[in-house]
């Protein structure tokens, strides 16, 4: 009765619900579920470095640009002036002799005596000075003597070969002894013009005892005095005598602007002008040109000879240089404090679109004082540093701050 009621109660307990490890598929789903969770961080934490390394780069970028703008030199841009329209290009020069050349001794010795002084007008061939070189003197006294020896043993010589060869006729002497003659006799003879040669070369260096002026000219320095040693040969400025030049005509060279190159030509009348000689001008003509554009400075270089009767024009003056153009042109003005003044010559610096700086060669024309004629180098619609520092430098960042008005010239215009 026991075993039935144990029975039936068992039979009656609930049956136990499935788990979900017993259901079918939940397995591959759990494994599907990591391997997103695997994906989606790294994907996450990518997404979070690109956010992160864009927000860097935008703050970096504007610190730079805030760095930069804080670094920029500040500064004021003008544009240049048209100038008057001129028929004249006028351009610097300095005058030159057309001769000049350092004078040097070709012997050692002393200087003995001096015949020119500085500023003194002498002649082609003209003494200069006198040198003492008695070492010289002595070679050609002994060569001298040497040469003489050498014409009486010629002399001899052919007295003797004479002899032997009217002996030779009765054969009175070997035919040996008549050649042996015959070789003394051309011997002889070598040794007379080696001789001979000696005494010119020595008479040659004895004749540069005398320093002459190799042409007309007028002595512009002296550097020698009475007892100087001095040693033949160019061995530098310090062993220069004297310096003479030629100034009866003066030679000009000028820089032509590349743009002006093609109306200047052979033969063309040119009028000089000098700083010192306001009131005066000098005829010139071209005489020649190098038939070449200088790629440095775009400019052709003209010769210029300009006749010096007076001797009032001087090696070394500065000089302006009128050349009457074919077809008008309008130079730019610009302020002459914009104008650089550095070893790479004159230069403007010019702001471009990029704000930075571009240093650009210019040519200068005429100089009003506060303001500059610029042949060459630059535009009208360029922007220039008004006042710009000896610092700038090609591509350093500026900051435009204002705009300057150009003023026109105050000296009177050309007619």
């Amino acid at each position: 009765m026991l075993h039935k009621d144990v029975s039936n109660h068992s039979q009656e307990q609930p049956s136990t619900p499935p788990t979900a490890a017993s259901l079918p598929g939940t397995s591959a789903a759990r494994k599907h579920g990591r391997l997103l969770w695997f994906l989606i961080i790294p994907l996450m934490l990518c997404a979070f470095g690109l956010f992160t390394w864009v927000g860097k780069s935008h703050t970096q970028k504007a610190l730079a640009a805030s760095t930069n703008a804080s670094a920029a030199e500040p500064v004021s841009v003008l544009h240049p002036q048209t100038g008057d329209l001129s028929d004249e290009l006028v351009l610097p020069a300095t005058l030159q002799a057309f001769s000049d050349a350092p004078i040097y001794a070709r012997t050692n010795g002393y200087i003995s005596h001096w015949y020119a002084d500085i500023g003194q007008h002498v002649r082609s061939g003209e003494v200069l000075a006198q040198i003492d070189s008695p070492e010289v003197d002595q070679q050609l006294i002994r060569a001298r003597a040497t040469l003489n020896q050498s014409q009486a043993n010629l002399t001899l010589a052919g007295v003797t070969t004479q002899r032997y060869q009217d002996l030779i006729k009765s054969n009175s002497v070997a035919q040996q002894e008549v050649d042996q003659n015959n070789q003394n006799l051309t011997s002889q003879q070598a040794a007379v013009v080696s001789a001979g040669a000696d005494v010119k070369q020595l008479e040659q260096q004895q004749s540069y005892e005398r320093v002459t002026a190799p042409f007309s000219g007028v002595v512009t320095e002296r550097r020698t005095d009475i007892g100087d040693l001095i040693n033949a040969g160019n061995s530098g400025i310090g062993a220069e005598l004297f310096r003479l030049s030629r100034i009866d005509v003066m030679r000009i060279f000028v820089s032509v602007p590349e743009a002006y190159s093609q109306q200047i030509s052979t033969g063309m009348h040119v009028r000089v002008q000098l700083t010192e000689l306001p009131n005066q001008t000098f005829d010139g003509l071209v005489a020649r040109n190098n038939h070449s554009i200088n790629l440095a400075t775009r400019t052709l270089m003209v010769e210029v000879d300009v006749p010096n009767p007076g001797g009032k024009l001087l090696p070394g003056a500065y000089g302006q240089v009128h050349f009457k153009l074919a077809s008008p042109t309008r130079p730019l003005i610009v302020p002459s404090g914009s104008v650089l003044f550095q070893s790479a010559g004159p230069q403007v610096a010019v702001v471009n679109a990029n704000n930075t700086v571009e240093l650009r060669k210019v040519v200068i024309g005429r100089d009003f004082g506060n303001t500059m004629e610029i042949t060459n180098g630059i535009s009208s619609q360029d922007s220039i540093v008004a006042s710009p520092p000896d610092y700038l430098v090609n591509g350093m960042p500026v900051t435009v701050q204002g705009h300057t008005d150009v003023q026109p010239p105050t000296t009177p215009k050309r007619s």
